[in-house]
């Protein structure tokens, strides 16, 4: 799966939970999948990544469905107040918003879709992961749980590759 190649149809890759051990067999960091663990155990998704302003002004806006264990993970170059909105976006987003250590400090659960309301994500955000609205809430991903990628600085990683 290349970086944009799933935009429209964002393949399937097993959600994998393992409630106190670990993901058996995916323990390396891969450009195309997220990690996320807390205390309700660990989760992960193929993502398609946006790293660039063109990518993430593109977000996931005109997809008209995605697999459950599918998402996209935003990178900026440093932490920052980050914002969204849901214009042209088709479907029901959670919104996880990480530090630069990858450690999660606010979701924003349904993002309602098409609305211009301005979602704020907080300050010192510079990872934001979003995946179909109610995955958050099913699976119980929160403030304090964090991300795994090869994207997220590895010297600053609280969980690293």
């Amino acid at each position: 799966m290349g970086k944009r190649g799933t935009r429209r149809g964002l393949t399937s890759l097993a959600l994998l939970i393992c409630i106190g051990a670990p993901l058996a067999g995916h323990a390396a960091c891969r450009g195309d999948a997220v990690q996320v663990k807390g205390d309700w155990g660990q989760a992960q998704f193929s993502v398609d990544v946006a790293d660039d302003n063109e990518e993430r002004g593109q977000g996931l806006m005109f997809v008209e469905s995605m697999p459950q264990s599918a998402g996209m993970l935003f990178i900026y170059e440093h932490p920052q107040t980050t914002r969204f909105w849901m214009k042209n976006t088709l479907i029901s987003l959670d919104m996880i918003f990480a530090d630069e250590t990858g450690t999660v400090q606010k979701v924003h659960e349904n993002a309602v879709p098409l609305s211009e309301r301005l979602i704020n994500g907080g300050r010192e955000i510079q990872y934001v992961l979003e995946v179909n609205g109610g995955i958050a809430a099913r699976f119980g991903i929160g403030p304090g749980d964090v991300l795994r990628h090869p994207g997220i600085g590895q010297d600053a990683a609280a969980w690293p590759c």
